[in-house]
């Protein structure tokens, strides 16, 4: 329906810097707005098929779940936009996360061998110290943790990587094994070599070792 009226990329002709927005894993989302969000989006989608009522093509929707308020803005096509504008680039699906400069956004092709899983690294800690670098949210740390892990938010591990030793075998981890993998390819870059990574995240060792953690 592009043609009808603005897209998503008139708004937004350009992403902002990957570090500026924290992911929903970082920064946290109140869980019931995706499905808040997602009924409207599915409604609209009806309309749009039955050609019935009236849609928000050419508005903008922003809803505050606080006070319970809906407010619309009015947008313009934008004919210079790549994608719905007179003369369009971008005619097929791209890769986002490379447009939006996600780092590590082919974190899958990463080899199993900085993996190491819960019941391994219990059984590593018995005769060897590494460290435990925990990548999540400062509050995070509080749900769970491991013992003596150093907390580093992901989002603030490259600008402390004066804090661990290139030395020092780290074994870094999170909550389910893939902000932690992004770390590894942070500190990879940095020099560090003796990574590893916990598969499955702090939840794998609430399941496989320590059964009092909490599973969030």
């Amino acid at each position: 329906y592009a043609k009808e009226g603005p897209c998503y990329r008139c708004l937004f002709p350009t992403p902002p810097p990957p570090d500026l927005v924290p992911s929903c894993a970082e920064g946290g989302v109140l869980g019931v707005l995706p499905g808040t969000i997602g009924s409207i989006q599915a409604t609209e989608a009806i309309k749009m098929l039955l050609g019935i009522g009236s849609s928000l093509v050419g508005r903008l929707m922003l809803y505050n779940a606080l006070e319970m308020s809906f407010d619309y803005v009015k947008l313009k096509k934008n004919t210079h936009c790549p994608v719905c504008g007179e003369n369009p680039s971008i005619t097929e699906l791209i890769d986002y996360e490379e447009f939006c400069g996600v780092p590590g956004h082919h974190i899958d092709a990463m080899p199993s061998e900085w993996d190491i899983s819960a019941l391994d690294l219990a059984q590593k800690m018995k005769s060897s110290s590494p460290l435990l670098l925990d990548v999540r949210e400062a509050h995070e740390s509080t749900i769970s943790n491991l013992p003596k892990a150093k907390n580093i938010p992901f989002g603030e591990l490259a600008s402390r990587l004066s804090e661990l030793n290139t030395a020092q075998e780290i074994v870094v981890f999170c909550r389910t094994g893939n902000r932690s993998l992004h770390a590894i390819e942070i500190l990879l870059g940095a020099g560090f070599r003796k990574l590893k990574n916990l598969a499955g995240g702090i939840n794998e060792w609430a399941k496989d070792v320590d059964n009092s953690l909490p599973i969030y």
